[in-house]
């Protein structure tokens, strides 16, 4: 493979930004993608795919290359260096990498690799906080399974279509997929492409949704003609699943504290064809008020620390904080204390994170059992899922009943 002088530039400006200015790496490489329109499909993959590695292997690779942040330049050249001669790739003869001592990169790799947290290239903190909650063994696969490159599912509109023609009208462009055991609406990209240029996207016939967040929707065990809430709505991923499994007949109320997330979901719900839908902005206690006693249906896709979803995010490794954690399980509390009293007698409530954490799991639906507002409730069952055992996000979701 040859190195391109444009292609590595683009690659050092990404960095830069996500690095230095604390811009997320997903709206840097949108950025960064659409620098030069003559690049082909395989120069704008060398982009996105050698940013990513380079912030998910960030620790690593600085200590390899032996420079500290904040990183300028020269660093940033230095870890590319790391980069090309880890991939086996033949650094060209630019002044970037002059000196650069390839043998001496290998045998640091070797040697650092024997230690956890640099192996898989995380803060201390999340290595200790890992292990204290899931162990040693567990936390040891999790975290390698975090590191390894996400798979593109998607999710079946069958509002519109079945799995099985849009299986067939994605091979007719080339996209191959192929269906996964217990997932209902699944398909799974048997090749990396962009989906989102294609007729069947623009025309609503699916959704980009990894496989453990499609259980959730399933979880919730809606019916048409409900009125449910999905309090955390964000840009209405589960909502549209939830709308689909509800036939469209009902209501659903999707509420999220961010107006431009709801706007998104707008236009998403448009494009599938999902009509049910009523959107409400949390801008105070009164829109949760209204509603308390009313829903059959209540889905609290709580805040998180997203440690289940590292793989899709994996610049969240150095933006997360473990006061970030401490407050946010603050957060998770309350909304199961608030949220829990839109379910009226009879009625049943999911609460669900992509987190592996059961520090934000488990142990919140045990204390909100516990607590004055779940004394009406009680917890049907609920679900962990890891990563490292399911090949997909990691996950939990708990279903809880209120008492009738």
């Amino acid at each position: 493979m040859r190195l391109h002088r444009n292609l590595c530039f683009a690659v050092i400006d990404g960095l830069t930004k996500i690095f230095n200015e604390g811009e997320y790496a997903d709206k840097v490489i949108q950025q960064l993608l659409k620098r030069d329109k003559r690049w082909g499909s395989r120069d704008r993959g060398f982009v996105a795919e050698t940013t990513y590695d380079i912030v998910r292997w960030k620790r690593l690779y600085a200590e390899i290359a032996e420079v500290k942040e904040p990183f300028d330049r020269d660093n940033l050249w230095r870890m590319f260096a790391v980069w090309t001669t880890l991939k086996g790739i033949k650094l060209p003869d630019w002044k970037y990498f002059e000196n650069t001592p390839t043998r001496k990169i290998k045998g640091k790799f070797d040697e650092l690799s024997k230690v956890r947290k640099l192996r898989e290239s995380i803060p201390d903190w999340m290595d200790e906080i890992g292990v204290a909650e899931l162990g040693e063994a567990k936390w040891t696969k999790e975290i390698a399974m975090q590191n390894e490159k996400a798979d593109v599912i998607l999710r079946t509109n069958t509002l519109k279509i079945t799995k099985e023609k849009l299986q067939n009208i994605l091979s007719d462009s080339d996209i191959e997929t192929e269906f996964i055991k217990g997932y209902d609406s699944a398909l799974k990209l048997t090749e990396r492409a962009n989906v989102f240029v294609t007729d069947a996207f623009k025309k609503g016939y699916f959704e980009v949704q990894d496989a453990s967040s499609q259980l959730v929707a399933d979880f919730l065990d809606v019916a048409p003609g409900m009125k449910v809430v999905d309090t955390c709505a964000g840009a209405g991923g589960k909502t549209l699943h939830i709308a689909s499994l509800m036939q469209n007949k009902g209501q659903i109320v999707a509420m999220d504290i961010y107006e431009s997330k709801l706007k998104k979901l707008k236009i998403r719900a448009r494009r599938n064809g999902v009509h049910n839908v009523d959107l409400k902005v949390i801008d105070s206690t009164k829109p949760i008020k209204k509603l308390y006693n009313k829903a059959d249906r209540v889905l609290i896709d709580a805040p998180c620390s997203g440690l289940g979803v590292l793989r899709r995010n994996p610049d969240a490794k150095w933006k997360l904080e473990p006061e970030f954690l401490d407050r946010i399980r603050g957060v998770q509390q309350d909304v199961l204390q608030q949220y829990s009293k839109m379910v009226k007698a009879g009625g049943k409530l999911v609460y669900a994170t992509c987190s592996v954490l059961p520090s934000e799991n488990q142990n919140q639906v045990n204390a909100f059992l516990k607590s004055e507002a779940g004394e009406n409730f009680e917890l049907l069952k609920d679900k962990k899922i890891l990563a490292h055992e399911k090949g997909f996000d990691g996950f939990y979701m708990a279903l809880l009943e209120r008492k009738a």
